[in-house]
């Protein structure tokens, strides 16, 4: 008998989720948009996965828009979207308010209305963090939480009016999980995830979706480009290893695609990579025991040192390990997507 009922138990769950699943396949295919023909603007694209998007966006017809700060890496990166559709490039200083509502006119004259904002800005300092520094949390902080707020709000009025629209921020897995030698990074997607979260939440009955995204790592030669504290070698080596190797790594390319199909649909939230998606599972039923782990694992990553304060990039702090063939996958990324500069 007891079996019988725990069948049954078993057998209305499956329904239930069934039943579930199949209205949210329902629901998504009500909300998709075809980006084609759509103003798209990429804040942060002109390399790494801001760059892929882009290329992405302009593969699926869309109209793209993308700024960064440093013009010669702009320019690199708008002659080769150029190839594959209409692009409008311009430097912008995206912890700048009176920069960023200058650019969105800039692409409202070039292109019309906008219809999708992705927020994909981002700095990372690794280290220790008894070696940063207040500024480290600021530049985080205005990068990560207030550019794509005042990016939001400057888009929300035409959006709202339309009653169409997508904005999606490109936070992280360390928004969901706080990652050890990362904390001004993780504290300010921390933010940016409930900003995200809060904000789909109200725009929803407008007519705007916005879409949480929290990658987890991705080959897109990012590190080359991050900031190291600290012993900066052996943090650069940890940091681009794990980034390239594949068991724990995504292609930026595959996440590109991903994220673009939660965009189009309207999904409230994406976690890429499996490993990512297990973590942050894991760490919704057993916070406690996450916690304990990450301890393990600053314990184990490379110590404070004494004069190690000085502030290093990933270009600056090669070593026998990276580059090397464990970094193989990420530096082939960093060529692709424009992580390097070329020599004069």
């Amino acid at each position: 008998m007891r079996k019988i009922i725990t069948l049954r138990r078993v057998l209305r769950f499956s329904a239930l989720m069934g039943a579930a699943a199949a209205v949210r396949s329902l629901v998504r295919r009500r909300r998709r948009i075809d980006l084609a023909g759509k103003v798209a603007i990429v804040a942060g694209g002109s390399r790494g996965l801001g760059l892929v998007l882009a290329r992405e966006l302009l593969r699926r017809g869309a109209r793209v828009a993308i700024c960064a700060r440093e013009e010669d890496e702009l320019e690199r990166a708008r002659v080769e979207l150029a190839a594959l559709g209409e692009v409008f490039a311009s430097a912008c200083d995206l912890t700048s308010r009176s920069d960023i509502l200058r650019f969105l006119t800039e692409v409202r004259d070039e292109l019309g209305p906008i219809d999708v904002l992705i927020n994909n800005a981002g700095v990372m300092v690794v280290g220790p963090a008894e070696l940063m520094t207040v500024d480290d949390y600021d530049e985080a902080m205005r990068t990560h939480l207030w550019a794509p707020l005042h990016a939001m709000t400057a888009v929300l009025p035409e959006m709202r009016q339309r009653r169409t629209g997508r904005i999606v921020n490109i936070a992280s897995i360390g928004g969901k999980l706080a990652v050890p030698h990362l904390v001004p990074y993780t504290a300010s997607k921390f933010a940016l995830v409930g900003l995200s979260a809060g904000m789909r939440a109200e725009l929803v009955k407008d007519g705007v979706y916005v879409t949480t995204v929290c990658p987890g790592l991705m080959r897109t030669g990012s590190p080359r480009n991050a900031a190291f504290r600290g012993d900066h070698r052996a943090e650069y080596a940890w940091f681009d290893i794990a980034d390239s190797l594949p068991l724990l790594s995504t292609s930026a390319e595959h996440a590109a695609r991903e994220i673009l199909d939660a965009c189009e649909h309207g999904d409230p939230e994406l976690v890429t990579s499996l490993p990512a998606k297990l973590a942050v599972r894991i760490g919704a039923l057993a916070p406690g025991l996450v916690q304990e782990l990450l301890g393990v694992v600053a314990r184990v990553l490379p110590a404070a040192r004494p004069g190690g304060r000085a502030r290093r990039t990933g270009a600056e702090s090669e070593s026998p390990l990276a580059p090397s063939i464990l970094t193989a996958l990420g530096d082939a990324a960093a060529r692709r997507n424009n992580e390097i500069k070329p020599e004069k």
